[in-house]
């Protein structure tokens, strides 16, 4: 028997360490403590046997309360456990046929193992269609849109067994939105699904129903982040900007990467660069795609006034249908808002902290590209609660911020505009001039008893 070296043994320690703390850091990220039940789930019901197969109706449901799926749109995929073929889609495509040369025939609409579905695009022949398709692969979100936050195509697979004991379930769903990010759990049979008839009066449900859980980690999503925020306020004249190098640095080897403002090259710079991923931004510190300025702006009596600006740094992309979630603890007592639309999150049971806005439709909720159109801003009053409100140690600036779902960079909190009087103590308080004023103390009580 080969003798195990302790360095090996110390080696495989360390790499299962690593591996463990991997997987813990990443299922840790995927939860979201705003959207702590957040997910995507996909049913799929077998509503019919076929001579060779079934018919099933696959629904994409977002169950996110504020992240929803942008174009180029979604994009599914899995893995067949045994040798099904897809004979026809509806609402729906697959990007590849594949090898159907083993068919003479009727030739299937794929015959991959590993097939990739689409949304059909709108406007697709009546023929082609299924209910709740053809939107170019956009879900809306849960809060935002619920009318419009599924998406269904219909299969009809064949070779895959004609009975719930003879059917096997896919395996390896994977879920692109339109990136990764999306991490899907294996397939589970669960009650059949029931359908109301439209006059309903009559239930029917399906043979055989699946359903799989994705959920969302931006740490897998993206490298970097997409947004940051900065912050004034009217009581100090500074503005904190966004951390250099929140969401990526200016890079001196590719002059490239940015474009200058303003500059007359703009629309040649669009022309030349690479827009497939949809960014062209602005050169800023920051080098983010979104900014959200936070800006105290009023103090009244019993109220205080807050204005919020969104601005698109990106020449090459709209954000339709975008969002933004605040969390503050004066969101239990927010009074009015100006040309936002607003849902409270209440992912703590009863505390009201949490905020999620978007644009009003055809007037905000697309926020243009980068440009004298590219933001969009609201004001938000308060009132006063007299148990907590202050505008001290920066308790008037957000605890955290969203943009589309994804968390904003935040400057540092000793870096938040403070009041003009805490400057003033912090400079009363330092030791020299403590000592100073103890020696003149001292010298004036000499001085009075001696005379």
């Amino acid at each position: 028997m080969k003798p195990v070296l302790l360095s090996e043994t110390k080696s495989a320690s360390v790499f299962a360490a690593i591996l463990v703390f991997c997987i813990f850091f990443t299922s840790i990220d995927a939860y979201d403590a705003l959207d702590p039940n957040g997910n995507i789930t996909i049913k799929w019901d077998v509503i019919q046997w076929t001579a060779d197969g079934y018919v099933a109706v696959v629904t994409i449901y977002n169950f996110q309360k504020y992240r929803h799926i942008e174009l180029p749109g979604w994009k599914l995929g899995w893995t067949w456990a045994k040798k099904e073929v897809i004979w026809e889609a509806r609402g729906a495509q697959a990007t590849e046929q594949g090898d159907c040369s083993r068919f003479k025939g009727n030739i299937p609409h794929s015959c991959l193992k590993t097939p990739t579905i689409v949304d059909l695009l709108p406007g697709t022949p009546y023929n082609q269609q299924s209910a709740n398709c053809c939107k170019g692969g956009v879900i809306s979100s849960w809060v935002q849109d619920p009318a419009n936050s599924a998406s269904s195509f219909q299969l009809s697979v064949g070779q895959a067994g004609t009975t719930n004991k003879t059917v096997k379930v896919p395996v390896n769903f994977t879920l692109l939105a339109p990136g990764p990010g999306y991490t899907c759990g294996p397939a589970k049979i669960v009650k059949p699904t029931r359908f109301l008839s439209p006059d309903k009066r009559r239930t029917t449900q399906a043979r055989m129903t699946m359903n799989v859980t994705c959920t969302y980690s931006q740490f897998l999503a993206q490298k970097t982040p997409n947004c940051c925020v900065s912050l004034s306020s009217f009581y100090n004249q500074s503005i904190v900007s966004c951390p250099t190098c929140s969401c990526g640095c200016r890079s001196l080897a590719q002059p490239g990467n940015c474009v200058e403002s303003p500059s007359p090259h703009i629309a040649s710079a669009l022309s030349r660069s690479d827009t497939s991923n949809q960014t062209l931004l602005q050169c800023t510190n920051h080098m983010c795609p979104i900014r959200v300025h936070w800006h105290v702006k009023l103090n009244y009596k019993q109220y205080w006034r807050v204005k919020i600006t969104i601005t698109n740094f990106n020449y090459a992309r709209n954000y339709t249908h975008w969002n933004l979630v605040v969390q503050h603890p004066n969101f239990n007592n927010l009074t009015q808002i100006f040309s936002f639309n607003y849902e409270p999150l209440t992912p703590y049971g009863s505390i009201n902290d949490t905020a999620m806005l978007w644009g009003v439709q055809f007037y905000n909720d697309m926020l243009m590209q980068n440009g004298p159109s590219g933001n969009a801003q609201s004001e938000l009053l308060f009132m006063k609660d007299k148990t907590s409100f202050s505008f001290e140690q920066g308790w008037a600036f957000p605890r955290r911020v969203y943009f589309n779902g994804d968390n904003c960079v935040m400057p540092p909190p000793d870096a938040y505009p403070f009041l003009p009087n805490e400057s003033a103590s912090a400079a009363m308080c330092t030791p020299r001039l403590i000592a100073a004023l103890l020696v003149s103390l001292v010298s004036l009580f000499l001085h009075h008893w001696l005379v």
